[in-house]
Formats: structure tokens, sequence, C-alpha cells
């Protein structure tokens, strides 16, 4: 036997074994999941993200037949959820659910994050979306956006608003509504919504971009006065409070978004069988009233749409970050 006789025949080899490994691959999308499905939350119960992954957890059991449980692993900014779902058998059983921030804000505000987005996650889709809206103490003159800025440049440096942390949405979303008016404002970063919520009450400092259903409660009882959302259309738990867009800003739109992503080890034929089952189980009727009530919308356009978002969104908020001046930890 020649040279080439043996190159053919190890080509042909070669060739029957992968066609074997893409059709027992296929087999196990077509029969997924074959045991219990955990989705990974990388923070603590009671979030808006837990709260989504938990709806779908129930929905995508009905359509398996099989349990999806909800595990919380906070801590290290998202890190130790999203490094047990990179680091768990690469079989699709295991899911990440995470808010927007550990996939386009974290890559950029920490120089030794423990996972990459591109190299170790795979998008699966985003789940929902809640709109962020820009709330101020009582005792702030401003009632529309026109008159919030007016007020900031005839005050430069003299408005404080807080965050839920140095790199957290609401501070880039603020920074970013703040070069877009031209104003200058001062910046609380605080560990979290709930205290930044309380020394806004408190009036020790004047506003904050805060999630829609975190801060509905004190807007619906004059605690807070909610000034604008932050989404390309109003939101419909506040009909009459217009967008930042519509206010002088077009092309302002910077929601709160969710998604799941799985690892990218896991085959290809299993992703596509994840992104349909889990995008048919939030477009259905029953999964969109429960999203609603809990002041969410859902986003399920896929894992291009997903891949497209996080690109976008990451360059946006670099850009915002640089022009900004904000100090990368």
């Amino acid at each position: 036997m020649n040279f080439i006789q043996k190159g053919l025949i190890m080509i042909r080899t070669i060739a029957l074994s992968f066609a074997a490994l893409c059709f027992a691959t296929a087999a196990q999308a077509q029969s997924f999941p074959q045991r219990p499905v955990t989705i990974v939350s990388p923070y603590q119960a009671g979030g808006t993200s837990d709260i989504i992954a938990r709806i779908l957890a129930q929905k995508l059991s009905e359509r398996w037949g099989q349990s999806v449980v909800i595990e919380n692993r906070p801590g290290a900014n998202g890190g130790i959820g999203v490094n047990q779902v990179v680091r768990a058998d690469p079989d699709g059983h295991t899911l990440l659910a995470v808010a927007s921030s550990a996939l386009t804000l974290n890559p950029i505000f920490y120089k030794n994050l423990s996972y990459n987005v591109e190299r170790d996650l795979a998008p699966i889709t985003r789940t929902g979306l809640v709109a962020n809206v820009l709330v101020v103490n009582p005792s702030v003159e401003a009632k529309d956006i026109k008159s919030l800025v007016a007020l900031a440049k005839s005050k430069p440096g003299e408005l404080i608003y807080a965050s839920q942390g140095t790199g957290s949405n609401g501070h880039l979303i603020a920074e970013q509504f703040r070069l877009r008016a031209g104003i200058d404002m001062r910046h609380v970063p605080y560990r979290g919504s709930a205290p930044a919520v309380q020394d806004l009450l408190g009036g020790r400092v004047q506003l904050m971009f805060d999630n829609l259903p975190s801060a509905l409660p004190q807007i619906q009882s004059g605690n807070l006065r909610a000034i604008a959302v932050t989404t390309a259309e109003r939101s419909s738990l506040l009909p009459d409070v217009p967008t930042i867009a519509e206010s002088g800003y077009p092309g302002f739109d910077a929601p709160a978004w969710f998604a799941v992503l799985t690892s990218k080890a896991v085959p290809a034929p299993i992703r596509a069988e994840l992104e349909k089952a889990i995008v048919e189980a939030l477009k259905s009727p029953d999964t969109r009233e429960k999203m609603k009530a809990a002041g969410v919308e859902v986003a399920a356009a896929g894992a291009e749409e997903l891949a497209r978002r996080i690109e976008n969104e990451t360059r946006n908020w670099r850009d915002v970050v640089t022009k900004a001046g904000i100090e990368i930890q």
C-alpha cells in the first residue's frame, strides 16, 4: 500500500469519525434534556433576573418533563456563577441567567475579571427587559427633563446623583445622560439600589436612575417623582411619564435587560435546541402575563440578536466610560 492510499484511508477514517460524532450530537440534541437542568443565577434570590429565571424554569420544566432548578451563586461581581457554568459538563444541562451588566459592563470595569464573555459563553437569547426611570426627591424643583437640565446648568456640580455602584447600569446611564445633556453632576455610588434609594428619600442626594419595578412603589406613594424613562418607548407601568428620547434626546434607549447563555463548549445542535425551547417558552401568553406582572417586558429574539446586543452595548459603554473619564478598577 503506497503513501497516497494510506493517506486516503486516513482521511476517510477521520471523515467517518466526524460524521459519527455529528450524528451522536444531533441525536443527543433531539433527546435533550436527558436529566434535570440547572439555571445558575449569579445574584441573590428575589431580584429581577432571578424572578425571570424562575418563571422560565417553570415553563421549561413543563415543556421538557424534567426538573429545571435555579441555583443562586452570588459573588465576585457575578464571576462565581459564570465560572460554574463555564466549567460545567458541556452538555447544555447548565445554563446562566444574568443581567446585561455581567456581559457588557463587568468586562469594561474589572481588569482581572475571571471570565471572558466572547471566549467562554454562548448566547442563547435575551429573556426580558425593564425600563430604567429617572427619579428625583420631591424637593427638587424640576418636573421634567427640560427643567432638570436647566436646573443643573444653573447650578453646575451641585446636583448629586446616586447609583447602585461604580460601573452599575444606573451609573453608566446617568453618565450617558450627563454627556448628552452637557451638564455637570456629582456621583455618589452605593452598594446596591436599596441604600441609594434611602439616601434619595432622605434628600442627601437629589436623583438617580433605577429599575422601574424597584422604584415604582416609591413613585406611586409620592415619595419620589418620576421624570422620564430610559427606554425607546413609554412604559405601560408609567404611561404618563415621557421617555428621555422624546424629551429632547432622540435615540436615547437604555433599558436594563436580562439573558440566558451557556458554555461556549456546548455543541451547536444542543444550543439550537435550547434557543428554540427558551424562545418559545418566553413567547407563550402565560409567560408574558407573569413577566408583565413582575414589570418585565419579554425580549426573545434569539442568539444572533443577543450576540449583536452584547457587542454593540459593550462598545457604547466603553465610549461613555472614556468620554466621562471614569476610572477603571
